[in-house]
């Protein structure tokens, strides 16, 4: 162990400290830690390590990038990965370049050290065997090293595929071929059984491939099992494995993968007079340890395949629209509803830029929105009328979702109960009026006591509310209806301190401060004036009722990139995540909010309303206990208008 060099590359310095330090330099290796990869490709050509232990994110690039130009040089050179963030296609992809081991954190010495000896030794196994031939005749040392070659050539190629029965075939040809045997198999364990049965093979029947089973007790190929060590057999009696296979000589190797045994590959003869010798051991020691790693990479990828067949499917065959795409705007998944709704046809998508494909300016605009890496929604109007509810979510290490519902008969719902409403309050409107204008006439008609006074008062109160309710209703059915198309050039600072003015004394009542800050050279917009103000007033007027008394409230105007951005901040109890998306519906309230809270769900409807009319976009950040932010992001009006 002594002397045996280790390069450690890891941008993590804690990882890297960790191992060189608590674990490496203390069992006696000779420990670099570097945290690029130019320094280490430079390095190994003026001084070879034994080993290096690398994490896939380097400060200068990829760590598995670094892996494949190493071992593109040394092919022999063992490599073990420690990732920051594993899963199991990133060891998928590990174990077919050909690294040696991965090791998921947390670490611990014992499983360090046990995977970096491993690697060592097997290193030095064919550093050994090379040393070995090489005092032997010219002749006989060509051929081990043409036997080491052939060796890396398979288990290269043997770590390449993953389909588990081109595994296990490749791994008995490649036995068969190096030894020169007769015979070849590999046996995996059945976990629920404990036998050993005969998954590939080579110059055996069929039917006894598909009989053959060994129990792990008193048995050849179990004993390999249960000692974990290789098994090397000549003899002049014919030895038995099973009834009628019986052999002269007979090399078991153990195939270990993930710290447990999952099986044995063997070759055998027959006939008498062609033994085995050490080094065969050590070409099939070699290709078992290629073995088990192509066995346990086929798995992971069988598995994961499996799971991504049956989740590509569900959502290809779902009714709701779904796109996903990568970090860089290219689709990843298109199912059947996107494409026959925005007419996509059937040609394949995947690994196309969104914008290039999708021609809908308001989804493109949307897919775009995921570069705030913020959930985000929109209504999606589509050539035939139907109307999209589209949800877009952010996805680490993937890219962003877009869920699509189609919510066509929802809005025809929302229309008939609007108009339903905007009829019921105009019949409403006359009768109301008429009523108030004769509680206010009653004072007139002769004295009033003051139990009278306060059921006028009473009577007038409700009649107000209901007035007002009345009103948004209206208003909100205008705004909805386009009534109010005529716009003009606004300056929005103007609007802003005007509306905040109307507010004073509701601020004074609550002990609310409130600070405007309005950029001095804030652009007009075009817009109508009564409806921003309206718009700015409603935000204003939800911070105060939703924040404490003595709290604050901030107004921020400022222009950036074509547009202005309006937020309203308050330090009030912030919106459950759960009612984020839907606070600015129709009659929405948060569920934090007491239920004595007077209110009727329909300002921020009417601030949604009046930003989108004038081409704007709103959402809110919150988070609870410490308040919210409205944001309304406008154009600003063309100079030449």
């Amino acid at each position: 162990m002594a002397n045996e060099s280790i390069f450690l590359v890891f941008a993590n310095t804690d990882i890297g400290l960790q191992l060189e330090t608590g674990i490496l330099a203390p069992a006696g290796y000779e420990v670099t830690l570097f945290g690029e990869g130019q320094m280490v490709r430079e390095m190994v050509k003026a001084r070879l390590p034994d080993l290096i232990i690398l994490g896939d994110q380097l400060m200068d690039g990829d760590g598995l990038e670094l892996a494949r130009q190493l071992l593109s040089s040394f092919p022999n050179l063992p490599i073990i990965l420690v990732p920051d963030d594993p899963s199991e296609m990133l060891e998928v992809k590990s174990l077919r370049l050909g690294l040696t081991d991965y090791l998921v954190p947390p670490l611990n010495a014992e499983k360090v050290l046990q995977s970096v000896q491993g690697s060592l030794e097997r290193r030095k196994r064919l550093e050994e065997w090379v040393k070995l031939e090489f005092k032997r005749n010219t002749k006989s040392l060509q051929k081990r090293v043409d036997g080491m070659e052939a060796l890396q050539r398979i288990g290269r190629s043997v770590t390449a595929l993953l389909d588990l029965d081109n595994v296990l075939k490749a791994v008995v040809d490649a036995a068969v071929e190096l030894t020169g045997a007769e015979e070849g198999s590999l046996l995996l364990l059945d976990e629920t059984s404990g036998e050993l049965y005969m998954r590939a093979a080579r110059n055996f029947q069929e039917d006894f491939v598909r009989t053959f089973r060994v129990p792990i007790r008193d048995t050849l190929p179990g004993q390999v099992l249960r000692t974990g060590k290789p098994l090397l057999l000549d003899v002049k009696t014919p030895q038995k494995i099973k009834t009628s296979y019986l052999v002269h000589n007979l090399i078991y190797v153990p195939l270990q993968a993930q710290g447990r045994m999952i099986g044995a590959l063997g070759v055998d003869n027959r006939q008498s007079g062609h033994p085995f010798a050490d080094h065969h051991i050590t070409l099939m020691s070699a290709l078992g340890d290629y073995a088990a790693i192509a066995i346990e990479n086929a798995r992971l990828y069988s598995r994961t395949e499996i799971e991504r067949k049956k989740l590509e499917t569900i959502l290809t065959q779902v009714e709701d629209g779904v796109i996903v795409l990568d970090h860089d705007g290219r689709l990843i998944l298109v199912n059947d509803a996107v494409r026959f709704a925005f007419n996509l046809g059937r040609s394949n998508l995947v690994g196309k830029h969104a914008e290039a494909v999708i021609q809908h300016t308001d989804l493109v605009d949307l897919l775009l929105e995921g570069k705030r890496n913020q959930p985000s929604r929109s209504e999606i109007t589509i050539e035939d009328g139907r109307v999209f509810n589209a949800q877009l979510t952010p996805i680490p290490d993937v890219g962003l979702a877009v869920t699509m519902q189609d919510i066509t008969h929802l809005k025809e719902l929302d229309r008939i109960k609007s108009d339903f409403v905007t009829t019921v309050s105009h019949d409403l409107r006359s009768p109301l009026t008429a009523i108030l204008g004769y509680v206010e006439l009653i004072d007139r008609a002769g004295p009033v006591n003051d139990q009278q006074r306060e059921f006028i008062r009473r009577v007038q109160f409700s009649v107000n509310n209901i007035t007002a309710l009345i009103n948004d209703l209206l208003d909100l059915g205008r705004i909805e209806a386009g009534f109010d198309a005529l716009k003009e050039i606004v300056p929005l600072s103007a609007i802003i301190r005007y509306a905040a003015e109307g507010y004073r004394n509701r601020l004074e009542e609550k002990k609310q401060h409130l600070t405007l800050e309005i950029a001095d050279d804030l652009p007009p917009v075009l817009g109508n004036p009564v409806r921003l103000r309206q718009m700015i007033g409603n935000m204003i007027g939800n911070a105060i009722k939703y924040t404490p008394s003595g709290g604050k409230i901030n107004v921020r105007a400022k222009s950036e990139e074509g547009q202005i951005i309006v937020q309203v901040c308050d330090n009030g109890p912030g919106i459950p995540p759960a009612d984020q998306p839907y606070i600015f519906d129709k009659f929405y309230r948060a569920s934090n909010i007491p239920a004595d809270t007077p209110g009727t769900g329909l300002g921020l409807a009417i601030v949604k309303s009046i930003v989108e009319n004038h081409q704007g976009r709103i959402w809110v950040d919150s988070l609870l206990g410490q308040g919210s932010t409205f944001t309304v992001v406008l154009p600003i009006a063309d100079e030449d208008l």
